[in-house]
């Protein structure tokens, strides 16, 4: 064999030129090293086997250079490994290996070469001289030693093995003891691979003092952190194991006394100040006497403390001064909402009703409406009016009955209902409670919510009022409960019965213009930052937002394009310096875009077939045309489109039948429908329609188109037709008026049940309207076709 410098070598020290070679993940391996090995996977079983039946036991590994994630054996390995003995299979499966393997000498890769079917590395190894090292390698090897010794007294976790390398391996065997000692350091694999590719014992050395030098930094700084925790730890230990001392000390001088003592002192003066009932001060008492024989550390201290501190903390016989001072109430409401006059008049009746009786016992108001009407916000005049405390919570969505009645005390993180924690936050006995969005309350497998409401909303009932966690009864019947929905149907009438029901049915255009100049603009002024010679919306802009961006009931969405200008606003000031912005109808759309509604375009003539309408939606009112058209056929009927609910489609077929219950009278209409198919179509054909009110809209589309006469222009309708005729009132009065300005049409035809409320309608809204109010089929025909 070849050597890098020429000795003699004995026979037993000849190693295989050629030898498998297994990867090394982490760490290389240094010779003189004796250690168990395992290796995963089918082929490293093989090679393993291999390497006892063909070399003698002998077998390479190296470190991975460059890792294949699919098969490690492909990764790309160092040049430099290190050879092994296998001294014992330890233990072996089909796919892992584990031995108990000697390091013997370092090699270095000449070539790759195959031996049947497996790949060898062709190797040179690196024999040491058995000669004595020179003086200078002494001086290194001792160098590495003294920095041992260093590392050893900072960290004991190396001073066995250290110990054992020095004594084993002494002076006379450098090489081995540089190894040895680079074995146990716990630096970076690539550092510990170029102290193994260092043949030179003397660049070995100089390689290793350094790692040594950094470990002994690494050890020096934990050790400094190890004893700045110490230092901390003894620290708060010593305070408090003195704070301790101090407060035995203290507590048998009788200048302080312990946490729990303390504390129900405190409970005792909260008690003292409160007008507890007979059944809260007995089991305040009971708690309080149970409290006392309890370990301040124990679990149901915590309990037991807990549920005494709800119950002090409740206002007890607390009530804040109330407020019966009508014009001032007045003033509140004109001053809070613009319009709403009958909903303002039914809240000033029901103040005097509770001013006069002195109790508002038997009162809970529903306030019921589209979003963004002020519902809530009303609720908070009311209480500002009364000059009570006010308190709003959601009840949408809420599943469990514990919500409203409390968890028993058995339970962990048991706590009272919205009820008892509204009156504990409010601190009064008697403040104004909203609970909104009754309508959208939940039912589940918890329970029933709404079932729980009925005793806290019965004034029978809720002067008794029973929480589950407090097991105390409350008296809430001196609370003013508010609730707020936007439909009544889906709440339940055990629960609407108890109510006394307020609507508040929307704004018209001039009332939504109003509420802007005097709420929603300054109000969006000042939490943009802006001035009011800084930026101006012209009425006349107002009213096209109202009418063109947001038609809803409410004044929600007007609020929130607004906003969407003042941020325009500010944009073109910081951009462009702008003194005053000035907004009207031609430069709205550069601040808002194109409108969102479009006006609704009428018929420019009369068509037969052809009716308009008027409908509710929860925009508004609106108008559609109701359009019928005839197809000769054998076999007559009526089809309809346009997306009809189920109550639509049966005014369809109602009308249909009632048309053709004329022909008895008519025979040309008779004739017609014989001959014909009907199609019914109310546009627009995307949007969902459904409700009884197109009756006689439907039915006098039908009689146009048989008696092929079209209606007088400029007439709108709205009503429920029966089979016999009669005309049926319906809902919604207002906005379906609003809807017939807006199209500028004036005559309308109404049911005659709905005289009363078109009566009680402002004066501005029936101006310049003609409205005919029919009972009967025969009348709308009438005004339908004068002549």
């Amino acid at each position: 064999m070849e050597n890098e410098k020429s000795s003699l070598v004995l026979v037993s020290d000849i190693y295989p030129d050629n030898i498998i070679v297994l990867p090394l993940e982490n760490r290389p391996i240094f010779p003189g090293l004796t250690l168990p090995l395992t290796f995963p996977g089918k082929k490293m079983v093989e090679y393993a086997e291999h390497a006892l039946e063909s070399n003698n036991g002998f077998i390479g590994v190296s470190l991975i250079d460059e890792i294949d994630e699919e098969n490690i054996l492909d990764s790309r390995l160092h040049k430099t490994g290190t050879l092994l003995k296998i001294m014992k299979i330890i233990n072996k499966t089909d796919d892992m290996v584990h031995f108990f393997a000697q390091a013997v000498t370092r090699f270095e890769h000449i070539k790759t070469i195959s031996r049947k079917g497996i790949p060898h590395w062709q190797v040179q190894f690196d024999y040491e001289e058995k000669t004595s090292p020179p003086a200078e390698l002494k001086a290194y090897t001792l160098a590495v030693i003294n920095s041992v010794k260093e590392l050893i007294k900072l960290n004991p976790m190396f001073q066995e093995q250290m110990r054992l390398a020095l004594s084993q391996v002494g002076m006379e065997k450098p090489g081995l003891l540089m190894d040895l000692v680079a074995s146990f350091l716990t630096a970076d694999s690539n550092k510990l691979q170029e102290i193994l590719v260092a043949r030179d014992l003397f660049e070995r050395s100089e390689k290793l003092i350094l790692l040594l030098k950094e470990e002994i930094e690494v050890s020096q700084l934990q050790q400094d952190i190890q004893k700045q925790i110490e230092d901390k730890v003894s620290k708060h230990q010593r305070e408090f194991f003195l704070r301790e001392q101090l407060k035995v000390i203290k507590k048998e001088l009788g200048l302080e006394k312990d946490d729990k003592s303390s504390e129900i002192e405190i409970l005792e003066k909260k008690i003292k100040k409160l007008h507890l009932t007979p059944e809260a001060d007995k089991v305040v008492k009971e708690e309080i006497e149970k409290l006392k024989t309890l370990e301040s550390g124990s679990a149901e201290y915590q309990v037991s403390r807990s549920y005494l501190n709800w119950l002090t903390d409740l206002p007890w016989g607390i009530y804040s001064a109330e407020n019966y001072n009508l014009p001032k109430a007045r003033s509140i409401l004109d001053a809070d909402h613009y319009g709403l006059k009958d909903v303002k008049e039914r809240i000033l009746e029901f103040i005097s009703t509770i001013a006069k009786r002195g109790k508002v016992s038997g009162s809970i108001v529903c306030l019921v409406g589209p979003p963004g009407v002020g519902k809530t916000s009303i609720g908070k005049s009311i209480a500002d009016a009364l000059g009570r405390k006010f308190y709003r919570f959601s009840v949408g969505g809420m599943r469990d009955e514990a919500e409203i009645k409390g968890h028993r005390r058995t339970y962990i993180g048991a706590m009272p209902g919205k009820i008892i924690q509204s009156l504990k936050r409010s601190g009064v006995s008697n403040p104004v409670i909203m609970l909104d969005e009754i309508d959208k309350i939940g039912v589940s497998y918890q329970g029933d919510p709404a079932a729980a409401l009925l005793e806290v909303l019965d004034p029978e009932q809720n002067s008794d009022f029973l929480d589950h966690y407090l097991d105390v009864r409350f008296d809430l019947s001196n609370i003013l409960f508010v609730t707020t929905a936007n439909q009544l149907d889906t709440i339940p009438r055990p629960l609407l019965d108890r109510m006394e029901i307020i609507k508040l049915p929307g704004y018209i255009l001039e009332e939504k213009m109003e509420i802007a100049k005097r709420y929603l603009v300054p109000k969006q002024r000042k939490e943009h930052g802006l001035k009011a010679s800084e930026i101006n919306i012209t009425d006349p802009a107002l009213a096209k937002i109202a009418d063109g961006y947001a038609r809803e009931a409410g004044v929600r969405n007007m609020e929130n394009q607004i906003r969407k200008i003042m941020r325009k606003a500010t944009l073109m000031q910081a951009e462009k310096n702008t003194d005053k912005i000035n907004i009207n109808q031609k430069n709205l759309t550069a601040f808002l875009g194109q409108p969102v509604f479009s006006a609704e375009e009428l018929y420019k003539k009369p068509i037969p077939g052809v009716t308009l309408g008027l409908a509710w939606t929860a925009m508004g009112g609106a108008t559609l045309y109701i359009e019928a058209s005839a197809i000769p056929a054998k076999s007559p009927g009526i089809k309809q489109t346009g997306q009809l609910g189920n109550v639509m489609k049966e005014s369809v077929e109602i009308a249909f039948s009632y048309v053709r219950s004329l022909g008895k009278k008519e025979k040309k209409i008779s004739q017609f429908f014989q001959n014909n198919q009907i199609h019914l179509h109310v546009p627009a054909g995307a949007t969902p329609k459904d409700g009884p009110s197109a009756g006689i809209t439907m039915a006098l589309a039908l009689y146009s188109l048989a008696s092929n006469k079209a209606v007088k222009k400029g007439i709108a309708m709205t009503g429920e037709l029966t089979l016999t005729g009669k005309v049926l009132p319906i809902g919604g009065l207002k906005e379906k008026i609003i809807a017939a300005r807006r199209v500028k049409v004036f005559e309308l035809i109404l049911p005659a049940e709905n005289k009363k409320n078109y009566d009680e309608l402002p004066d501005h809204l029936k101006e310049g309207i003609t409205a005919h109010f029919v009972s009967q089929f025969s009348e709308v025909l009438k005004i339908a076709y004068p002549s």
